[in-house]
């Protein structure tokens, strides 16, 4: 793993503690060590849904049920378990339509129903999610609300970069221990930045029937995700 690693802040203090009861820790050096790298993706995720109208409630919700059934259907065929397929939201609603009135009057008038059903596939072999967009359009979706990319196990390589940040730390505290004629002494404090679940969101798309033509494969590329890591070490330095 190659980390990129930068920044720092020196700070000599004669008078302040680093802990009240630790007397090593009243001359210290305080440094922010840094880590970053990009990694890989091994998930993508897609939200596909369906909106339809009806006459009734219940055709309006049939309709996009049996669409969103056929998208669940094409992925599962293509491997994906069904921990990883969920429903992101089921909606119904009155639908309306504007109608002009003599005088120059406009309404709106009930017209049916319009529902939307929603489900969520997250997708390992990312090779096939160009293949599951077009077979999910051509089986009537109509709605591509998000593509994002992601790890599953962002916490392993959170806790490396956490350890190269850590000698990160270590190793300008000892420069600049060195800079001003002090040795460094042992570890007062550290602590660490909380990181966000890394991923990488693609542009979002709705209503994406059109971005494809029948047959075509919808291009798609992962790329890579930037993680980083980021802690705050204080160590006591001695003449």
């Amino acid at each position: 793993m190659r980390a990129v690693l930068s920044g720092a802040l020196l700070v000599l203090s004669l008078a302040t503690a680093a802990r009240a009861d630790d007397a090593a820790c009243k001359r210290h050096i305080s440094v922010v060590g840094r880590a970053s790298e990009t990694r890989a993706p091994d998930f993508a995720e897609v939200t596909i849904g369906i909106e339809a109208r009806g006459a009734s409630a219940a055709a309006a919700l049939d309709a996009a049920s049996e669409a969103v059934a056929g998208v669940s259907a094409q992925a599962r065929a293509l491997g994906v378990p069904p921990a990883d397929l969920g429903t992101a939201a089921v909606t119904l609603q009155t639908a309306t339509r504007t109608v002009a009135r003599p005088g120059g009057a406009v309404t709106e008038e009930p017209d049916g129903y319009r529902a939307s059903n929603l489900v969520t596939v997250r997708l390992a072999d990312m090779d096939r999610l160009g293949d599951l967009l077009r077979q999910a359009l051509e089986s009537g979706a109509n709605r591509i609300d998000g593509v994002s990319f992601g790890l599953r196990d962002p916490d392993k390589s959170e806790a490396a970069l956490q350890v190269a940040a850590t000698r990160d730390a270590r190793s300008r505290a000892e420069a600049l221990a060195e800079a001003v004629g002090a040795k460094l002494g042992p570890l007062c404090t550290l602590s660490t930045t909380a990181a966000g679940t890394p991923y990488r969101p693609a542009l979002e798309m709705a209503r994406a029937a059109p971005m494809a033509a029948k047959g075509r494969r919808v291009p798609l590329e992962a790329g890579t995700i930037p993680m980083s890591s980021e802690v705050s070490a204080t160590f006591a330095v001695a003449q």
